[in-house]
Parts: structure tokens; sequence; C-alpha cells
């Protein structure tokens, strides 16, 4: 329960530092660089990514700049993750701002932890069938509730 109230805190300190846009003397913690990388490509922090009430997502940090994605994402538990969540929050944010995933120059998805950052390139035809996959489910979800509601 510690570890992720710490987690908490440090999610929250990252994101004023990054809006405050407070540059991190200490590039040898992972907070520390993933403040100043954030600071560095313009992000924005703590962003709602909303398709529906069945799809939607709160990204840590995004910048979407000629036609250039980024995500990023700040990992303080010791659980090895992969880039599949960052692929989910790319297929969200093409939905929401109905970007064709085709047209972008490059989408770039950072996972920050134990003091690296890990960069991955999301595929198009990779974040299309996401894209595909949440509109199906969400069109079923819709149906029913509404089957449930009648």
């Amino acid at each position: 329960m510690r570890a992720a109230l710490e987690g908490v805190e440090q999610h929250r300190y990252a994101a004023i530092c990054i809006e405050e846009r407070e540059v991190q003397d200490d590039e040898t913690s992972t907070v520390g660089l993933y403040i100043n990388q954030c600071i560095q490509y313009k992000m924005s922090p703590e962003i709602v990514l909303y398709y529906s009430p069945n799809a939607f997502g709160t990204v840590d940090a995004i910048a979407y700049r000629h036609r250039l994605l980024r995500i990023s994402d700040l990992k303080t538990g010791a659980t090895r993750v992969s880039e599949h969540q960052l692929e989910v929050y790319a297929a969200l944010f093409c939905l929401e701002y109905k970007v064709d995933p085709f047209s972008l120059r490059g989408i770039e998805l950072r996972i920050y932890q134990d003091g690296q950052c890990r960069v991955y390139y999301g595929d198009p035809y990779f974040i299309q069938g996401i894209m595909d996959k949440i509109i199906k489910f969400d069109g079923i979800l819709n149906e029913l509730r509404k089957e449930v509601s009648e």
C-alpha cells in the first residue's frame, strides 16, 4: 500500500513540475529523467483521452506536434511493463481527435522505469487494429446496455 501511495505522490509531483516547466537537476532518477524529457518535448501531463463512457484513460504525458504523437508513461513499481497500454492510449487519441494513424509522421511511446527510458515506435497498422476493436466493443456494450434498460 505504501509503495502505491509513493507512486501516486511521484506522479503528482511530476505533473506539477511538467506543468510549471521546472527542470530537475537530478536526471539519474527515473522521475527526474521523465520530467526533463517531458519538458524538452513540450508535453502536457495527466491528460484524459476519451472516446466514450466505455473507452477512456488518463495518459501520464502527451504531445502532438507536426503529426508526431508522443506518449510517455512513468512507472514507479518494480513490475516489468509492456508498451501495450501506450498503444491503447495512441488509439484513444486517434479516435478522440479523429486522426488517421497512417497520417502520423511517427508514434513515439516511452516508458520510464528503473532509471531508464525505453522507447517504442507504434505501428499504425497495430494502432488501427486497436481502434477497430474499441469501436466494435463500444458498440456491443452500448447495445447490451440498451437491452438491459428496456
